[in-house]
């Protein structure tokens, strides 16, 4: 390495950061590879270009600031790593947020929709009753061996309200709790999937947590790359 000249390593280093090839990690890793490069990677020149690159806004302030183009990195480096673990957080809340809403809904459509089944079971059973009821009392009008006439009639006095009536509001009822039946279990196949969604949304977050948008600064080298290069065709 001693045959190339500086000013040929230090030009090479230049290039590979404004072509996006190089990024800080790689400038710290040349940097423990040999003496040379070590005092050449560290050179404020190189950490102005990369600080340009990355932090286009704090490249402003440099200038004027005594402090080091390579500390000036590591403090906005820092920052956006904090920045991006913070929006990581909020993130990750609103996710479990929404899961706690979605198991919620399905809670109480779970319960609402086993209400309303017993709830159908008991008009169906007096529905059931009031036939019975409207059998005897047209029973009545016929012929019968007094026993069995009894027992008719005695089923139709314990029936306060007219059966007709009765049996016209129960039909209503029933159509009514069969409506709200099918609603609930509509609204039971939608919210599955959301919250099957949600929680593996969960998981991608915890599992990569600092992927995508929320990626930190330490996973967003190929995103300064990508800016670098639009920068650099």
């Amino acid at each position: 390495m001693s045959i190339l000249p500086d000013e040929l390593w230090r030009r090479i280093l230049e290039l590979g950061i404004q072509s996006g090839g190089f990024t800080y990690k790689d400038l710290c890793c040349i940097s423990i590879s040999c003496r040379l490069l070590h005092r050449l990677s560290g050179e404020e020149a190189l950490w102005s270009r990369l600080l340009l690159s990355d932090f286009p806004s704090a490249s402003s302030s440099s200038s004027s600031s005594p402090v080091k183009p390579k500390s000036l990195y590591r403090n906005r480096y820092e920052r956006e790593r904090e920045r991006k673990m913070a929006a990581h957080r909020r993130a990750v809340l609103r996710k479990e947020s929404e899961i706690a809403e979605h198991s919620r809904k399905l809670r109480g459509m779970e319960t609402g929709l086993a209400e309303e089944g017993e709830n159908m079971r008991a008009i169906l059973a007096e529905l059931s009753n009031l036939g019975k009821v409207r059998e005897a009392s047209v029973a009545l009008n016929a012929w019968q061996p007094e026993v069995v006439r009894g027992r008719h009639k005695q089923i139709v006095e314990q029936c306060a309200v007219p059966v007709e009536y009765r049996m016209h509001a129960l039909e209503m009822e029933l159509r009514l709790c069969k409506h709200r039946i099918s609603g609930f279990r509509r609204g039971l196949k939608d919210e599955k999937p959301r919250l099957d969604t949600a929680k593996q949304q969960l998981l991608s977050l915890n599992y990569h947590p600092l992927r995508g948008d929320y990626a930190g600064f330490s996973g967003g080298d190929n995103q300064s790359n990508m800016k670098r290069k639009k920068k650099n065709p």
